[in-house]
């Protein structure tokens, strides 16, 4: 895996090795994907503060998430079908993520479920819930993941209603992949992944797969799916979960100063500033142009956390300065996973990392605790 340098080298690899439905449903986003493009190019615009002749020689990128000591401020972030990029995926992405000292969170449309994962690891991870029609599924859902001693739960937030995702629809992706003469010969020039997936442990939504009464089939299960996301989501819900849930709650999603406002006033422990990597609202405000706003809303009064865009440390630099915690990634860490399974993860947060490490160095600052807009030279009105 180190033969890989970026994020952006992993991600070609994945292209190639990972049959085309399932990469594109993890790299594309909404409708004519502008939300997509501006959380990277309003990231980019944010120029960083050059300085020499500052003592650097002892630089250390620990920091603290939801009171948890963690290496660096990264947390990997929840991804539906993530063991559709590699078998077992989100197995391995949980090896990963604990081997180097950082929280994992599994998605509810995993392929591996709550049990796989928790038998698998030894220490707690995230789990990452929507709301749904079904509230006695939900119930049980949070019981789950109770019983696998998950240390918190993310809540997303900004998915009542499923934005369309034109990538999606063109490549009929199905769970298995549907076998058109295209997708069969797309399947067959990757034997690689294929054979990884053929010994993964399932090939379906682990979470619901023999929960859902009567519906164990592909087709039934997917259907179900389509039709659970509920538009009738609102705060009251949180009230719901929180009579559940009693540990650690955090909202993903929030992207406004008011529904931030409302965060705290539910009891959330923190926020995640995002706008679902740009799969949701297509016109929708960069998240990083988001975050001064929300962070201004809320002061300390909940741990603010940032995803959407995030692919280098210098991007993690940029998103600390303007207020966050520590940021959650979701492709940067999936492309490694599609390029080398739990080593391409490793190797993704091991990217971060350093390029965080040497960014802070090269703007004079030493730790995460003195990183603020003094690192930053402008750009700043983008972001």
């Amino acid at each position: 895996m180190r033969v890989f340098p970026s994020i952006e080298d992993m991600r070609e690899h994945a292209r190639r090795r990972v049959p085309k439905p399932f990469f594109d449903y993890a790299d594309a986003g909404s409708y004519s994907q502008q939300t997509l493009r501006a959380n990277r190019a309003d990231l980019e615009r944010i120029l960083l503060r050059q300085r020499v002749m500052v003592d650097v020689d002892r630089r250390d990128t620990r920091a603290a998430i939801l009171g948890e000591a963690v290496p660096v401020p990264l947390a990997l972030g929840p991804i539906g079908l993530g063991g559709m990029m590699h078998g077992d995926g989100e197995i391995h992405a949980c090896r990963a993520a604990q081997a180097a000292g950082i929280p994992y969170t599994l998605s509810t449309m995993s392929i591996n479920a709550i049990e796989d994962v928790a038998e698998a690891v030894d220490k707690p991870f995230w789990f990452q819930l929507y709301v749904m029609r079904d509230r006695g599924f939900m119930r049980e859902l949070l019981q789950r993941a109770q019983a696998a001693r998950c240390s918190a739960l993310m809540l997303t937030v900004d998915l009542q209603v499923l934005g369309q995702r034109h990538c999606d629809v063109r490549n009929g992706l199905t769970v298995p992949p549907r076998m058109s003469v295209r997708n069969v010969i797309d399947i067959l020039s990757k034997p690689a992944w294929a054979w990884s997936i053929l010994n993964g442990r399932r090939k379906t939504f682990g979470n619901l797969a023999g929960h859902v009464k009567g519906m164990d089939g592909v087709a039934s299960l997917s259907q179900w799916i389509s039709n659970q996301f509920d538009p009738s989501l609102s705060w009251k819900d949180i009230d719901w979960i929180r009579s559940l849930w009693p540990g650690k709650l955090i909202l993903k999603g929030i992207l406004d100063a008011d529904d931030a406002r409302l965060a705290v006033k539910a009891g959330a422990t923190a926020i995640s500033v995002s706008n679902h990597g740009g799969r949701q609202l297509d016109g929708a405000p960069s998240a990083i142009s988001a975050l001064p706003r929300v962070v201004q809303a809320v002061g300390s009064d909940i741990e603010v956390l940032f995803d959407s865009g995030v692919r280098t440390g210098a991007d993690i630099l940029r998103a600390l300065a303007l207020g966050a915690r520590a940021c959650i990634i979701g492709r940067a860490y999936i492309y490694g996973l599609g390029a080398g399974g739990e080593a391409g993860v490793a190797r993704a947060i091991e990217i971060l990392q350093k390029e965080l490490d040497v960014t802070m160095a090269l703007c004079g600052v030493q730790t995460i605790g003195e990183v603020d807009r003094r690192v930053l030279a402008g750009g700043i009105e983008h972001g």
